[in-house]
């Protein structure tokens, strides 16, 4: 069976008022056009997180009752219909024609139109949406349009993308898995993993694997030698090697360093191989080993049970973590550093909703203008004027975060993973350096990738996190890279690690509250580590975490650019308060 065969799709259900002797034929054709004007439209804008375009499958015939239903949910399951999007350009039957699995995510869309409104059916219906508990997002255009009217509205083109791509979300995860290899990170909460949250809220399962097995892979021979030269080739090409802090007495020479490149290679390989399957290890004799454990996100312990003996995991999981390697470009593999399980789903969200790369980082200094300017003497402005957050970690971070890729106008951007080139890898390999790994932290050795995101690109850093008697809460904030005088970087990040990925990040503010300056966002951030994701796709999550009953803890969004389930707004006036107690009533997803 393809890939495509097995992806989720987007299931189609035109609504058309039942009532024969005229009224059911004089809508049979606008309804369908409507869907299949629906259907096309996705099908040219989203993608799949693999690249390939999301295939919309419509019901075979109008839905007016329940037969009709039936028939639809039947052709549905056949096809691995993952969401649902109803529309309708008329008056039908509410409680009759709606999609009634409590798993798929699903919107309807009421033409707003006058000869038949649509709208009326889209209340009718979510109304019974609602009273059964099913949640559903609301699609209703903000002008009238004339019954022959085919075009779809930018309004509505909005909220059918925001939904299929929130939803499309939710249906890739379920039945995946987090691969767990090792167990906590010196005692990082995040890697605490919970299986009840990937159970329950995301519907998926964690594989837990212990270090021993990577080890094994390694020593065994259970991967695919002709694969690690060629990687040991592409990274004599490639790495360019930078400082090694080290004092003399603990920098290794040329030949232990070869060795820890060779195995730091090796341990992408293998951890690729665990988490995805691999079946070239069939062929060597490894049929158990040859098809992993069907994970799509997975996090490494590392320190310091692995680190303190063998070469830490920064180089292999910011290759895995990237959008190309030794093989070319390829789909971005989420891998977190120290097991952080949560961050990992904060990149995997970022991943599913884009197909971008994520960047890992620790949240690590937050640096107000007043602080700059006593250090360096200089003074920030624009949009850091209210101060920097400075994100940096050991070098595990997704090289597209270099900002070397650019778009049409030249701007510094991270590409979906299908639009970046040769040339995008290429630029992005050549803006970094690898550094040796310091002694005192990584007694195994290992190299940390070093590079400067470049300025002014949109970014929003999420984080999920657990609380104990209210479950997962997600935060994001908006904002911006920072690009510091050459300088003022070297002054302030010399004070750190200069060994390490560095990015300066400037949260959009509003004056109020935890976004009052970087300080207070810094100060109402719920852990030690962060994730980026390219562009400001706040929006897109607010609705992802909706569908999975996920409260918004913290988000510097415009009120008009959140976009909930419609049983949102029966919880109360307060929109954060709405999100609360919805996500407390209705559980989560998967039970």
């Amino acid at each position: 069976m393809t890939q495509q065969a097995t992806l989720p799709k987007i299931g189609i259900r035109p609504i058309i008022d039942g009532r024969r002797k005229g009224v059911r034929e004089s809508l049979e054709g606008q309804t369908m056009a409507m869907a299949q004007a629906t259907a096309a439209f996705l099908s040219a804008h989203v993608r799949h997180p693999s690249g390939e375009p999301v295939t919309c499958v419509i019901a075979d015939t109008c839905i007016a009752g329940l037969a009709e239903t039936a028939a639809c949910e039947a052709k549905f399951r056949t096809e691995n219909v993952g969401l649902t999007l109803s529309v309708t350009p008329c008056w039908c039957y509410g409680s009759e024609t709606i999609d009634m699995d409590p798993l798929r995510p699903k919107a309807i869309w009421g033409f707003n139109g006058t000869e038949r409104p649509g709208a009326v059916y889209l209340a009718a219906a979510l109304a019974a949406h609602n009273q059964k508990g099913l949640p559903a997002f609301s699609i209703y255009g903000h002008d009238v349009q004339d019954a022959g009217d085919t075009a779809i509205p930018a309004d509505v083109q909005e909220k059918l993308l925001r939904f299929a791509r929130a939803g499309l979300a939710v249906a890739t995860m379920r039945g995946r898995s987090y691969m767990s290899l090792g167990n906590v990170a010196m005692g990082i909460a995040g890697s605490i993993v919970d299986h009840n949250f990937f159970e329950s809220w995301l519907g998926m399962k964690v594989q837990t694997v212990d270090m021993t097995e990577l080890r094994r892979r390694i020593d065994n021979g259970i991967f695919d030698a002709g694969e690690l030269e060629r990687a040991l080739a592409w990274a004599d090409r490639h790495f360019k090697f930078g400082i090694d802090r080290n004092p003399p007495e603990h920098r290794r020479s040329s030949t232990e360093q070869r060795r820890i490149l060779r195995e730091s290679l090796l341990m992408g390989i293998a951890m690729r191989d665990m988490m995805q399957g691999n079946p070239r290890l069939a062929a060597l004799g490894f049929g158990e080993e040859a098809l992993g454990y069907n994970a799509i996100a997975g996090g490494f312990q590392g320190q310091r049970h692995w680190t303190d003996q063998w070469p830490n995991g920064d180089t292999a999981e910011a290759i895995l973590n990237s959008s190309f390697d030794w093989n070319g470009v390829r789909q971005p593999i989420i891998m977190a550093t120290e097991n952080d399980s949560l961050n990992a789903t904060a990149m995997l969200f970022g991943h599913l909703l884009s197909g971008r790369a994520q960047m890992f980082a620790d949240v690590r200094t937050c640096w107000s203008a007043e602080a700059v300017k006593r250090v360096t003497g200089y003074q920030l402005e624009g949009a850091a004027a209210g101060g920097i957050l400075h994100l940096a970690n050991s070098g595990a971070a997704a090289l597209d975060a270099t900002g070397e890729q650019v778009d049409r106008e030249g701007r510094p951007t991270i590409k979906p993973h299908w639009e970046v080139t040769e040339a995008d890898a290429e630029a992005c390999l050549a803006a970094t350096t690898w550094c040796a790994g310091v002694e005192e932290y990584f007694r195994g050795g290992g190299f940390s990738s070093q590079f400067l995101t470049r300025g002014g690109m949109p970014f929003t850093m999420m984080r999920v996190n657990i609380i104990k008697g209210l479950g997962p809460v997600l935060q994001l904030a908006e904002g911006w890279s920072v690009e510091l005088p050459g300088k003022v970087h070297a002054t302030l990040n010399d004070r750190t690690d200069p060994s390490w990925p560095s990015t300066w990040f400037a949260p959009r503010l509003t004056g109020k509250g935890a976004f009052r300056d970087a300080y207070t966002v810094m100060a109402n951030w719920g852990a030690n580590h962060g994730a980026l994701a390219f562009g400001h796709v706040g929006a897109d999550l607010v609705s992802l975490a909706a569908l999975l009953r996920i409260p918004v803890a913290l988000h510097n969004l415009d009120e008009s650019a959140v976009y909930r389930p419609s049983a949102w707004a029966a919880f109360g006036m307060d929109a954060e308060g709405q999100d609360y107690r919805a996500c407390q009533t209705y559980g989560p997803l998967y039970g």
